[in-house]
């Protein structure tokens, strides 16, 4: 059954998507146009997806420090294609109390400028290289049309920014990183992606080259979830940042840059949720189990107390909804907010030494006598919901991802379903510019490791150089 207060996602993606957020309680809209508050039922999903990537950007030998906020602009001007890139999302700060500011100051959009104004005082020898450094923090860019989590004028996210003494090292930093994103997507969120290059035009302002992690949504439209940037020497020349190498020679450092945001809450609710509300991965739900006693018999909240204790001290995150609420209200709760498993006990059930498990992610029951093992019962399930999930979101983007071989398969591809489109491309941007045109059709990324499906560019029928994903982007 749908929640009432949730609107078909097969009605309207959109209001179903912003119905789920204030459903299940994720975010607000505040007095700060353009800005969330990201509440305690999203700052947890947050805080888990924190948790998993912290940890492995640290089994990496990444280690966590904090830039300033501001930027002067004197700083920022020294990378012009940075600078050209950023401008009309930059907001700045011209007053400091009542005194005007004799330079202003950027609030950060991003925090290249920064670190390469620490680097420059902190490098002297190769024997300081590398440094591997990663921020948790905010960022503000000034968007015209904002959606929670997806795109909102100040939001949360990590940045990675190392410096190396050799370009082999800082390629593979770069590498290396996009695979972790690709892992956090598939391993950790159930979400199926595809990694490639950006193109000449889509790269990041300032870089070398871009790499990226494309997901693709329920609704068909794909979603940028993380990148990772190749700056060879391009900032460390604009800065000044030099080191002593082995042959006791100056030369520039090389540098590479990597993030992901709060979106990625936004990419699990439109993969995976449902028209009663959030169907959350088992591996980033903060609340794994719910535990409702059906009634108000004592053995029932006896066996509830003792059920969810045991599933505690063995690293599943169980609580017990022992409010006066309904069992349908509790039900529904649960529903709204993702849990992925919810045990019903009742006193019909205990006379018949049965508990109930009940899966979110396919809302099927499971009647299990109340001697089982119960832990290694319930966390095989969270691997099979787990698993199952990112099965399911599998075969939607597969039923979704096509083959075009000229404009007239691309446009009716499009008018059909969005999707991505697996097209060649001659190179020039003219032709990138002109699948635009096709209900806003962008370069998703380079599929570096798969062969032409054509000879020929999908748009102007030049000899092809690059297979292509397409995609309308959130």
């Amino acid at each position: 059954m749908k929640n009432e207060k949730i609107t078909s996602r097969s009605d309207d993606f959109a209001k179903w998507y912003t119905d789920v957020v204030n459903a299940a309680k994720l975010a607000s809209y505040t007095s700060v146009k353009g800005c969330i508050a990201i509440l305690p039922n999203g700052y947890a999903i947050w805080e888990k997806m924190q948790n998993e990537l912290d940890k492995k950007f640290k089994e990496l030998g990444h280690v966590n420090v904090q830039m300033p906020l501001l930027i002067p602009e004197s700083l920022l001007n020294k990378e012009k294609e940075l600078v050209e890139g950023f401008a009309p999302e930059v907001a700045w700060v011209t007053m400091g109390g009542s005194k005007e500011l004799d330079e202003r100051l950027c609030i950060r959009p991003t925090s290249e400028t920064v670190f390469c104004d620490f680097y420059k005082s902190h490098i002297k020898s190769y024997k300081d290289l590398p440094m591997l450094y990663n921020q948790w923090c905010n960022v503000l860019r000034w968007e015209k049309e904002t959606r929670p989590f997806l795109r909102s004028r100040e939001f949360l996210w990590q940045e990675g920014h190392t410096i190396h003494s050799t370009k082999e090292e800082a390629e593979r930093e770069t590498k290396q990183m996009i695979e972790v994103y690709k892992w956090f997507h598939h391993d950790i969120l159930a979400i199926p992606s595809i990694i490639g290059l950006k193109t000449e035009k889509e790269k990041f302002a300032g870089a070398e080259y871009t790499y990226t992690n494309e997901a693709l949504m329920f609704n068909g439209v794909s979603l940028q979830c993380g990148t990772s940037h190749y700056f060879g020497q391009k900032f460390s020349k604009s800065y000044d940042i030099k080191f002593t190498n082995q042959n006791n020679k100056e030369e520039y450092a090389y540098q590479t840059s990597w993030g992901t945001t709060t979106r990625m809450i936004g990419a699990v609710i439109m993969v995976h949720g449902d028209d009663k509300g959030l169907v959350l991965p088992p591996k980033v739900a903060p609340k794994q189990v719910i535990i409702i006693p059906i009634g108000n018999d004592e053995e029932v909240i006896n066996l509830s107390k003792q059920i969810n204790q045991k599933l505690n001290e063995n690293s599943v995150t169980s609580s017990i909804d022992l409010s006066e609420k309904s069992p349908g209200f509790k039900f529904a709760e649960a529903e709204v907010n993702g849990i992925p498993i919810r045990i019903e006990i009742g006193k019909r059930d205990l006379e018949n030494n049965n508990i109930t498990f009940v899966r979110r992610d396919t809302s099927e029951k499971i009647i299990k006598n109340k001697d089982i093992d119960i832990v290694k019962f319930t966390k095989d399930l969270l691997e099979t919901i787990q698993r199952d999930m990112y099965s399911r979101a599998l075969e939607r983007r597969n039923a979704l991802t096509f083959e075009a071989h000229n404009l007239d398969e691309v446009k009716e591809i499009m008018n059909k379903t969005p999707g991505f489109i697996k097209a060649c491309w001659c190179g020039d941007e003219e032709c990138e510019l002109k699948m635009k045109e096709i209900k806003g059709l962008k370069s998703r990324c380079i599929l570096e490791n798969e062969k032409l499906i054509d000879d020929k560019c999908v748009v102007c029928g030049k000899e092809s150089k690059e297979l292509i994903v397409w995609g309308i982007q959130y």
